[in-house]
């Protein structure tokens, strides 16, 4: 299948699609009960990715935990006012084996899924998680020399970061897993990337996944790169993720790897061998809510900027639809999703949900759909379909001031996309609470003594425009607070 250079990913919490598809089957649902329909589906929504969350084998040592810590108890109260006890089935990300998880089918209700999926043009993503595995996994007993040890003065002096376990020879203190910044996660243990033994070990098992999917997210990936792991524990380690990255590829030609990453060392890990690196930076600005710092940021190189992940919620972020207003979300959307790289969309984010699920829960409250925002996703959906927002050719305009004392022109965001001579399209927000007006750039020799149409591809609004004027003074805009265009540009006789 061939790969846009500006693909559609789509996230989905396996468990809790599961869990749903259940109740009209009377029964527990597996991998092979989601329908072809829904395959086809997303493949005709544009996407070219499904990303399946939480499909790994988990243990019940983990999910004791879940069930029994307090804060997290209280959140899931708070997801799940009907909170049962069978709705926690512990996270995701606290692995026992990278096999398929016996409740969903297996591996060969994974292997099955993902034929399925092919046949309609989508490509499957796992999960590797490579920090931390459950508290029951086999390697702690075969292989404690994986894990970070602790001492008895680390444990009473840090309890929420070590533990300690019982194995045939004796007690030992684990630390738990964790980044150089919160109290450790514990439903994990944390892995040791100072033991080149452990390395070999984790790219053994990046080969398994990579013979069962297409490609995968790796969680917190940022924390194995050797400056942070020193940095947490105390433990100088190799480079993990280039040899990693290709010794996969070697034997997965095409094999792709997204990073979940911050702290800004997304082009660190684009260099280490990442196809795409989340864009946290974006998410953080757009979430401010000003132009500038978001248009800053959007003037960095194609090169950097092709391979990152935009998204405005995922499974560890808030719902957009929950902490962005209604003309908010869209304007943010417009940016997010009609800029290149990698368009990142969550479960439950066209229909406008406001509840954000765990990973340790495997069931959603019902919630009733945002009309107005489904539509809106619609509408944008069918503008990224176009060969032109997949593989074309995009630049940043400059706006500048409609009129001397104006200086709105900076709340605007704008810049195209071309393809061809034939295909162009030019978007612009004014990402600002207040009705601003500007001259939009538009560098286009081929515009002298031709006219052009400008029909908005998210509204019904079309302009007729002088491409000498256009070539002069700009394209005037003048948008109301948070408005946005996506103009398909046609040329006129």
């Amino acid at each position: 299948m061939p790969s846009p250079r500006s693909p559609s990913l789509y996230q989905v919490n396996t468990r809790v699609l599961l869990t749903e598809l259940s109740r009209p089957l009377g029964r527990p649902a597996t991998l092979d009960d989601i329908p072809d329909a829904e395959l086809e589906r997303l493949a005709g929504s544009g996407f070219d990715w499904l990303w399946l969350l939480s499909v790994w084998q988990t243990g019940p040592a983990a999910q004791r935990i879940s069930r029994s810590n307090e804060p997290w108890r209280r959140e899931f109260e708070h997801t799940l006012t009907d909170l049962r006890e069978e709705d926690i089935a512990g996270s995701g990300f606290a692995v026992t084996g990278y096999s398929a998880h016996r409740d969903l089918g297996g591996d060969a209700a994974l292997a099955r899924l993902r034929s399925r999926m092919r046949r309609h043009g989508l490509r499957l993503m796992l999960d590797f998680v490579p920090n931390h595995m459950a508290p029951d996994h086999p390697w702690i007993a075969e292989h404690p020399d994986y894990f970070v040890h602790g001492t008895e003065e680390d444990l009473a002096r840090s309890p929420l970061n070590y533990c300690k376990v019982q194995l045939k020879n004796g007690p030992l203190v684990l630390a738990y897993g964790r980044d150089p910044y919160f109290d450790g996660w514990p439903d994990t243990l944390q892995l040791d990337y100072g033991n080149p033994l452990l390395q070999q070990a984790m790219i053994g098992e990046l080969q398994r996944i990579a013979g069962q999917c297409d490609g995968v997210r790796c969680d917190m990936a940022m924390l194995v790169l050797p400056e942070v792991f020193e940095r947490t524990w105390g433990i100088a380690c190799q480079p993990f993720w280039p040899t990693a990255t290709a010794s996969v590829r070697r034997a997965q030609p095409g094999f792709l790897f997204m990073a979940e990453v911050y702290w800004d060392m997304e082009w660190t890990l684009q260099q280490q061998g990442f196809d795409y690196t989340y864009d946290k930076r974006l998410y953080d600005r757009l979430h401010e809510q000003h132009a500038r710092p978001v248009r800053e940021h959007l003037s960095a190189g194609l090169d950097y900027q092709d391979r990152l992940a935009r998204f405005l919620e995922n499974h560890d972020e808030p719902r957009a639809a929950a902490s962005l207003a209604p003309e908010v979300h869209a304007a943010a959307a417009v940016l997010t999703y009609l800029s290149p790289g990698l368009r990142f969309f969550h479960q439950g984010q066209f229909e406008g949900r406001r509840t954000r699920i765990s990973p340790h829960l495997v069931r959603a409250p019902h919630e009733a759909v945002d009309e107005a925002l489904s539509c809106f996703y619609a509408g944008l959906l069918a503008v990224l379909r176009q060969p032109m927002l997949r593989d074309g050719r995009w630049s940043l305009l400059e706006c500048t001031a409609a009129w001397d004392d104006n200086a709105t022109s900076d709340n605007f965001i704008a810049f195209q996309w071309q393809r061809d001579a034939g295909e162009w399209m030019v978007v612009a927000v004014n990402y600002s609470p207040q009705q601003s007006q500007c001259f939009t750039r538009i560098p286009r020799a081929d515009l002298a003594g031709q006219n052009v149409r400008l029909q908005d591809l998210l509204s019904p609004a079309v302009y007729d425009r002088a491409g000498d004027d256009l070539l002069s003074r700009g394209l005037f805009l003048d948008l109301p607070p948070w408005g946005y265009h996506a103009f398909g540009v046609q040329w006129l006789a």
